[in-house]
């Protein structure tokens, strides 16, 4: 009888946990990091730190569209009026329906929400991190972006982590060459935010390269480039139409200072810091450059490239609260991927540490920030 091709354990060994284990653990504990010192830090200043995971800023007007559907502005003391079709309806859609069903109410529904998502998007990073480079970068990636500056947002009821989980698994289904799933994974980002617009040209471009290099482009190929404008596409028509105007949605931006400037209000703003302030941010704006160089360098795949680069630009040229870029930032993860790549070829304990720091620094900017009184 042939020996067993079965491997066993040796006696005292213990199984290796899978890396997708490792990488949606790591990132819960990120999560759970933050959580805790956002308590810890609200109970000494007598604060309610849950509370403003789901009561403050854009959570608010999702819970309001949630409740009342869309028609409500409000018109500050210069005369600008704030409109909720400023804000994509999926989120708003989820909690409506999950509160329908469930004890909990729009807010409530809201957290979990984006909860259940963060964990879905940090499962399509992780994937994405393993195709590109190997599954410990992808564990690493996955948990880096648990810790990025303003992570804190990933645990709001906010739209950042179901756009990033559409976005992440859109952009991996591409990456296997799935170009219908692609489509309408990302018609469902176009349902989520306006950054959907770098997915649907990342898609757009990276089909029409196919194109160019083959001579021929697959019919699933075109369906999915089809479909993934439809999200996004459909609310800007429906925002259209409800204000009838062709340009309503762009109106609607703009009343809220999110028009599109070319970067103008970005170098004004610089502009008008002090000296040491304004070149810390310069200083900071090199970073984010550098690692936009090193995505090129470490030549991710073009879907990816684009899309990062794409997300980046978006949150650059518009005249939006500087405040807010860095969040607006946040679904780029693939600039995260060549420190990720870094980080893996260190010794496990070195990675740990320097993921545990980190992590330790954003939870307390992040209850900064939601204990403060600005928007993130």
């Amino acid at each position: 009888m042939p020996p067993s091709t079965r491997t066993t354990s040796a006696p005292g060994s213990r199984t290796r946990p899978s890396p997708l284990l490792l990488a949606l653990g790591g990132y819960a504990v990120t999560r759970v990091i933050g959580l805790v010192v956002l308590a810890g830090v609200a109970a000494g200043v007598g604060k309610d730190g849950f509370h403003r995971l789901s009561g403050r800023w854009d959570s608010v007007w999702y819970v309001r569209i949630a409740e009342h559907g869309y028609g409500y502005t409000v018109t500050l003391p210069n005369g600008d009026v704030h409109s909720d079709l400023a804000f994509f309806p999926l989120l708003p859609a989820l909690e409506r329906v999950l509160s329908a069903v469930s004890p909990l109410d729009a807010a409530g529904a809201g957290l979990v929400v984006s909860w259940t998502a963060s964990v879905v998007a940090a499962w399509g990073i992780f994937r994405c991190g393993e195709h590109v480079v190997s599954a410990r970068a992808g564990v690493v990636l996955a948990v880096l972006w648990g810790v990025y500056p303003t992570a804190f947002v990933q645990s709001m009821a906010y739209t950042e982590t179901l756009f990033t989980a559409f976005a992440a698994w859109s952009l991996y289904a591409v990456l296997r060459g799935r170009w219908i799933l692609a489509g309408l994974l990302c018609a469902g980002a176009g349902l989520t935010r306006p950054t959907a617009a770098a997915l649907v040209a990342a898609l757009g471009v990276t089909a029409l390269v196919t194109l160019v290099r083959d001579r021929r482009l697959p019919w699933r190929t075109v369906a999915g480039v089809l479909l993934a404008p439809l999200g996004w596409l459909g609310y800007v028509v429906y925002v259209g139409v409800r204000e009838s105007s062709a340009t309503a949605y762009v109106e609607v931006q703009a009343a809220w200072g999110n028009s599109v400037d070319g970067g103008v209000a970005l170098a004004r703003f610089v502009a008008a810091l002090p000296r040491p302030a304004a070149l810390g941010l310069c200083a900071a704006l090199a970073l984010l450059a550098w690692l936009v160089v090193l995505c090129v360098r470490q030549r991710q795949p073009l879907p990816l490239l684009l899309y990062t680069v794409g997300v980046v630009v978006l949150s650059l040229v518009g005249a939006a609260y500087f405040g807010s870029r860095p969040r607006l930032m946040m679904p780029a993860f693939g600039l995260l991927l060549p420190p990720a790549a870094a980080l893996a070829r260190l010794r496990t304990r070195t990675t740990a540490t320097v993921l545990a720091v980190l992590a330790l620094a954003s939870a307390g900017y992040g209850a900064f920030t939601l204990l403060g009184s600005g928007p993130p």
